[in-house]
């Protein structure tokens, strides 16, 4: 009986000590606030200076060896969950007929698409972020330059862009991308009809050759396809574009033959 009453003698001192110790430490020390991109204390940390400023307006460049679809590369090899849409979309065009046209339902682009349609594409470069304001929809991305990490994919809020944080590596921007929905987003739309989905993964490397701004692609999926996929894409800086305020909806869309006409397969 005794040395249980000593035990807890011991305990109960042992206790006490710590909350004495711990009330002179005083309150724990608050954990660090994540600052947004455009908080003034992130804005004002000290960074080196970036190689290059894309703020401006950039139209995709076209010409050789610059097409504004993302197509797979030769002898690429898709999964079994992707080549149902691929196969589906051949017989559709064999027949004229345009299969799931969600972008001409008001769908978003989503990323790569958005960065290469016929309208451009207006940045602004600051410290801590890229802010890209599409002509298309006027699509919004943000690519975080402040050192944050990726959000947890548990939750994650996904979006048909992704979360782009990008780090520089000598002249070269790399922009990495996840976090996207996978629900009416394509790879090729109203080309060979490969789908995007949750595990796709985007690599950018932004880099200016000369007056142009070069961005090569590397990208996975493998809920779709095997391996990586390359591309590189040409973009030009415009100086008498603007971008204006748009916003997508059916009735606007009734001309497209795609859109309102039975050659659309939605299913």
């Amino acid at each position: 009986m005794k040395r249980v009453v000593s035990t807890l003698l011991i305990g109960i001192t042992c206790a006490a000590a710590g909350a004495v110790a711990a009330r002179q430490r005083g309150p724990a020390a608050p954990e660090p606030v994540a600052l947004g991109a455009l908080a003034p204390a992130n804005l004002a940390k000290p960074r080196p200076k970036p190689p290059f400023d894309l703020t401006g307006v950039w139209l995709h460049g076209g010409g050789q060896n610059n097409g504004f679809q993302f197509s797979p590369p030769p002898g690429f090899k898709l999964t079994p969950a992707a080549q149902v849409h691929y196969d589906a979309a051949q017989k559709a065009r064999a027949a004229g007929q345009v299969y799931r046209d969600d972008i001409g339902q008001c769908w978003p682009a989503g990323l790569p698409l958005i960065m290469t349609r016929y309208w451009p594409m207006a940045m602004v470069q600051i410290p801590t972020a890229i802010y890209m304001i599409s002509g298309f929809m006027n699509s919004v991305r943000i690519v975080y330059t402040d050192g944050r990490k990726h959000t947890d994919l548990d939750i994650i809020v996904r979006t048909y862009n992704g979360e782009s944080v990008g780090t520089w590596e000598g002249d070269t921007l790399v922009v990495d991308t996840i976090g996207f929905r996978g629900d009416h987003h394509w790879m090729d739309q109203g080309g060979v009809a490969i789908p995007a989905g949750e595990q796709l993964h985007i690599v950018e490397r932004f880099k200016m050759v000369g007056p142009q701004l070069e961005i090569e692609y590397t990208m996975t999926d493998p809920e779709h396809w095997e391996g990586e996929w390359k591309s590189t894409k040409r973009f030009n800086r415009v100086i008498d574009e603007d971008i204006q305020e748009v916003s997508c909806l059916p009735d606007l869309n009734e001309h497209l033959q795609s859109t309102t006409s039975k050659t659309q397969v939605l299913k």
